[in-house]
């Protein structure tokens, strides 16, 4: 007889703490060093004390992968009392806690690390792929396969409203950010699936509100989505944005789901506030 299944994921994830609880997610925190401090991704920190700290002390946290000890006894833990582990990481383009996590996993047994090549609810909505096959009883080795063969079939992209953070987090030089200033420009951000990396795509032009609703539309112009689940992520906005982005989102196609979602401190310390993205599957 198979054991059962427990579904895990980085904190990276975003997913929000309804949909967590609704799909009994187990969460591992990223590591984050805020000047000489130690803290835990949404455990100890939220991105609004990063914020709050960088208007005061123009400091930016550092994020730290996850070593293989921690993920080794965060998995003990479940096997132990008898579950196979699925578990969705961060893509091993961004970090190397996908590494780590694969290391522990071959140490403890009855763990199957899913690489995302994604970050966010890119990576999200494979959590939430795998959490179907597990209400539906399949076997941990199965639910492996399958969400793997969708990684590419996920789509994650951000448009920026500044690169301060960028900036300042040394992955973006003074020259770039001092010309986008000056032209108004907001940068879309996308994760490149076949090797887990970021990298500047369509630059926008104007004001903010105006061109989330041109990148959303960009992102969903396209024939083969998957309607059943959308997200729109954000790093901190308004209610009134977001509730005017779910209107465009849901004139582009007919989602059955959509999910507004916060960013974790690892995407809100890198791009800073008023950042948003539409993460979708395209059908496989």
């Amino acid at each position: 007889m198979s054991r059962p299944v427990l579904l895990s994921a980085d904190s990276t994830c975003d997913l929000g703490a309804a949909l967590l609880e609704q799909h009994k997610v187990h969460i591992i925190p990223f590591n984050v060093t805020l000047g000489d401090e130690q803290y835990l991704d949404g455990v100890t920190i939220d991105p609004d004390g990063i914020y709050a700290t960088y208007r005061e002390k123009k400091i930016l946290p550092r994020t730290a992968a996850i070593n293989v000890a921690t993920y080794e006894d965060f998995f003990r833990a479940f096997v132990e009392q008898g579950f196979d582990v699925v578990h969705i990481s961060l893509g091993h383009g961004l970090s190397s806690s996908n590494q780590n996590a694969g290391l522990a996993a071959e140490e403890v047994g009855n763990v199957w690390v899913i690489d995302s090549c994604n970050l966010s609810t890119g990576s999200g909505l494979l959590v939430l792929e795998a959490a179907k096959r597990i209400a539906a009883g399949l076997p941990a080795a199965q639910i492996a396969e399958e969400v793997r063969a969708l990684v590419p079939y996920c789509h994650a992209s951000f448009v920026l409203d500044t690169l301060e953070f960028l900036h300042k987090g040394g992955r973006c030089s003074a020259l770039a950010m001092m010309g986008a200033n000056v032209l108004q420009l907001k940068p879309c951000i996308e994760v490149n699936t076949e090797d887990g990396t970021m990298a500047v795509g369509k630059k926008y032009r104007g004001a903010l509100s105006k061109v989330r609703e041109q990148y959303v539309r960009d992102m969903l112009n396209r024939d083969d989505i998957d309607y059943e689940k959308v997200f729109i992520t954000h790093s901190g906005t308004s209610e009134t944005e977001l509730e005017k982005m779910k209107a465009v989102v849901k004139d582009c196609g007919p989602f059955e789901n959509i999910y507004v979602t916060r960013a974790g401190c690892t995407i809100s310390c890198h791009c800073g506030p008023e950042t948003l993205g539409v993460l979708f599957m395209t059908k496989a």
